[in-house]
């Protein structure tokens, strides 16, 4: 079952560099030098679309092991953007600003047309991408 795990991140008395600790794992955060930050490390968007890469990425490689599938590895290029809702054609929200995520899959390994599109299908079903796509509830409390 998995255990509920903490997050810790702790930003110092300027700037906007932050010291992150995640179970045993150290990492940091930061803004670009063009946005007053000191670039020691990628943004927090930049972290976001690393954690749907790398969820997409082992996502396709479970699959694939539990297939006996020949994929040899997967690489997984993501961008992020703000658009105008309007011009997005399968989006509910048609007024204002919408954030866009544009994720594109790489395969490589000796693997059908059917299992690649197979594969493409179950991408969609990352763990990450689900909850991007869900209703979030984000609690927010002084300690």
């Amino acid at each position: 079952m998995n255990e509920l795990r903490e997050v810790l991140v702790v930003g110092g008395p300027t700037g906007f560099n932050q010291q992150i600790t995640a179970g045993g794992h150290r990492l940091l955060a930061d803004e670009p030098l063009d946005l007053g930050g000191t670039d020691t490390g990628p943004n927090p968007y930049d972290l976001l679309l690393a954690a749907l890469g790398a969820c997409t990425s082992m996502t396709l490689r479970m699959y694939a092991d539990r297939k006996g599938w020949k994929l040899r590895g997967v690489q997984v290029r993501l961008r992020h953007e703000k658009i105008h809702a309007q011009d997005c054609k399968n989006c509910e929200t048609q007024t204002g600003k919408i954030d866009r995520i544009q994720r594109e899959v790489r395969l490589d390994g000796d693997l059908s047309e059917e299992q690649r599109q197979r594969l493409l299908l179950i991408a969609e079903r990352c763990p990450v991408a689900l909850t991007l796509r869900s209703e979030i509830s984000i609690e927010t409390k002084l300690v």
